[in-house]
């Protein structure tokens, strides 16, 4: 596994934000606003909105409280960004993994030549930059749903798998507002 190192956001950085809001858009599900201290960010959520009995697979973005753990980032995409939250670099085997049956479920791995789970270095952006949030982690129930991120939205909104998903320079904004003891409210 990569060292997770500190990112010391800039002196004049805010103390982090308590709480961030992250709602549905009225009529549109898999379309939501991250509502966090003055600003409000349109979002794109999973493509069955945000639900509340999450499953794996479902495409829902889960309802609950939640608190942001890491940044995971690629430094061959972009400047490492400031944040008050631990930084982890993405390295060419990180994946995800999503099989409910692994004793790594919803866990980070290597990916091996078998190519299981969600790799992290995609050909497109989406996760150049990833806030791994703590989702079905203490404890982790298998099929609860794994891979929640915060991360880069597709150039049409598009819906996620479950994620809430935003423009490149509204998440660098976000990341230089929220820490760890951050709440991100879903629902």
């Amino acid at each position: 596994m990569k060292k997770t190192t500190k990112s010391a956001p800039s002196e004049k950085s805010p103390r982090p934000l308590a709480r961030v809001q992250v709602r549905a858009a009225a009529g549109q599900r898999s379309r939501g606003w991250l509502i966090a201290g003055g600003l409000t960010i349109p979002v794109a959520l999973g493509r069955g909105g945000i639900l509340a009995n999450k499953r794996e697979g479902d495409g829902g973005t889960p309802r609950g409280t939640f608190h942001p753990l890491r940044l995971w980032w690629r430094p061959d995409r972009g400047p490492r960004p400031p944040t008050h939250l631990p930084i982890r670099i993405i390295g060419p085997d990180d994946a995800w993994c999503e099989d409910p049956k692994s004793r790594h479920y919803n866990r980070p791995i290597h990916r091996s030549s078998a190519g299981e789970g969600d790799r992290l270095t995609r050909d497109d952006h989406l996760y150049d930059l990833i806030v791994e949030i703590d989702h079905n982690t203490r404890p982790r129930i298998a099929g609860r749903g794994s891979a929640v991120f915060l991360h880069l939205a597709r150039d049409n909104f598009g819906p996620t798998a479950g994620c809430v998903a935003m423009t490149r320079g509204n998440l660098q904004r976000l990341l230089a507002r929220i820490g760890p003891r951050t709440k991100i409210v879903i629902g």
